[in-house]
């Protein structure tokens, strides 16, 4: 039997209900999905490690909850991290970890895209899919990339079972709007015998 945030988390939907269940995860969070292996974090990061050449320039960590996947960065050796997140909760645990450059509250992702540009890198680990945010961020963050940079994201086993994320991969790679990088299908929560789809992109 799952934990119960995890449970409750793959049937979440919507931005208030999400921001609700999260903000009362927030002091246990680490905690559970540590019990439980998560291994998404470091393998973006890893993913995201072999494209880059020059690691002092920012990157984003859109979504960075608790911090986990700022931490998963800073350890492959990422130098200048930001990181946004819909919930303070979360982004106190994060501040408590000393990994980023700034850290910021948006109540809503419409004011982000002009603020995207400043980066390289965008990651967004384990942020869209079931439980999570819509597809609509995946083009929301793919369209405001500079033409260059990367992006790393994940979709796990329950986001995979909806073919429209995929699909929007394959819609960008086709159209020749993005190189696909990495495509790597491994562990995301072995404690609980899930897995994940890591992916990079990079904007042409």
């Amino acid at each position: 039997m799952t934990d119960t945030f995890l449970d409750k988390a793959y049937n979440t939907v919507g931005t208030d209900a999400t921001r609700a269940l999260y903000t009362d995860w927030a002091k246990t969070y680490d905690a559970e999905v540590s019990k439980n292996g998560y291994a998404t974090p470091g393998r973006c990061a890893d993913a995201l490690k072999t494209v880059t050449d020059d690691f002092t320039k920012p990157i984003l960590d859109f979504g960075c909850g608790t911090g986990l996947s700022g931490l998963a960065l800073s350890l492959a050796g990422f130098q200048t991290i930001d990181g946004v997140d819909l919930t303070q909760e979360m982004l106190e645990r994060a501040k408590e970890k000393q990994l980023y450059r700034s850290l910021r509250l948006s109540d809503s992702i419409a004011d982000l895209p002009s603020k995207l540009g400043e980066y390289s890198a965008v990651a967004a680990i384990g942020v869209i899919g079931a439980g999570a945010a819509p597809i609509d961020v995946f083009d929301m963050i793919f369209n405001a990339l500079p033409r260059g940079s990367h992006f790393v994201f994940s979709f796990n086993d329950h986001t995979l079972e909806d073919p429209i994320f995929e699909a929007r991969v394959n819609a960008v790679v086709s159209s020749k709007k993005a190189k696909l990088l990495i495509e790597q299908y491994g562990d995301h929560l072995p404690g609980l015998n899930m897995k994940s789809k890591v992916y990079v992109l990079e904007k042409t």
